[in-house]
């Protein structure tokens, strides 16, 4: 008897145990919220899918199953890399964000979404298509590299010069940290999923490609349609009226300023 209870001492689980589940658990859980509604998740339930039909065929003794099923999942480790290869980075950008910094005042933080609403509403109404991508947590240095160094304050009237039709840089995106702006006529990855809307052209889906690798706020105007669109965790939202712009800047805006994105953090292109 002593012996069988000897065995179960496994189910007994140690402090250091319990917090080896805990942080597996947590891990587990911020990769789900972090690849939930994306592809990603749509293919891992495929692959879950395909671990079921291998267990099956190893219960039922399926032999020609289950080497075809072994011999996918051995290159198929490699093949997930490259298909998952934005999500991943994306992934583990997100997982590095630190929170432990100071928090920017709100005079700062309200004359930088007014600037925003007032440079966006002043494009639509002028029928000139834009695209201003707001760093947050993530840097966007890289994509900063893509275009022309401006290294100036934000404001509405230099967002109308930049995107001007006659500007060599109009058809490039706008990058913005802080209250600065800075770089112009940057180049954004295009988004690889589908648009329900068929009316959303390149603009959008350079402004959905880039808020799925990073959490940039991306403020995109249509040339066509003069509509103001944002896109945000590689979602849009259309069709935004100047309110609703204030309301989802003011909700994300803190989470760029406790990164500490003031002009004095910042390096040129």
């Amino acid at each position: 008897m002593n012996g069988f209870l000897e065995q179960l001492q496994f189910l007994r689980p140690a402090w250091n145990d319990l917090v080896e589940i805990v942080i597996v658990f947590l891990l587990v859980y911020r990769l789900l919220l972090l690849i939930r509604e994306t592809r990603a998740m749509q293919m891992l339930l495929g692959v879950l899918l395909l671990a079921g039909l291998y267990l099956l065929s190893v219960i039922l003794d399926f032999s020609l199953i289950r080497r075809l099923l072994e011999a996918l999942f051995q290159y198929g480790a490699i093949a997930a890399l490259v298909v998952f290869q934005p999500e991943m980075r994306a992934a583990l950008a997100r997982l590095g964000q630190s929170r432990l910094v100071t928090v920017l005042g709100s005079n700062r933080e309200a004359r930088i979404v007014d600037r925003l609403v007032e440079g966006a509403t002043l494009l639509a109404r002028s029928g000139v298509g834009a695209i201003l991508a707001v760093q947050m947590e993530i840097g966007l240095r890289e994509y900063a590299r893509t275009g022309r160094s401006v290294q100036a304050v934000l404001s509405p009237e230099l967002l109308g010069t930049i995107f001007a039709p006659s500007s060599p840089l109009h058809d490039g995106a706008v990058i913005i940290v802080g209250d600065t702006i800075q770089a112009a006529g940057a180049i954004l990855p295009l988004t690889q999923n589908p648009l329900s809307d068929r009316s959303l052209g390149t603009r959008h889906r350079a402004a959905i490609g880039l808020s799925e690798e990073t959490d940039a706020f991306v403020i995109v105007v249509s040339e066509e349609t003069s509509r103001i669109s944002v896109a945000y965790r590689g979602r849009m939202e259309t069709g935004v009226g100047a309110e609703r712009l204030r309301e989802m800047l003011e909700a994300s805006l803190p989470r760029a300023a406790s990164a500490g994105l003031g002009t004095s953090a910042l390096e040129p292109a």
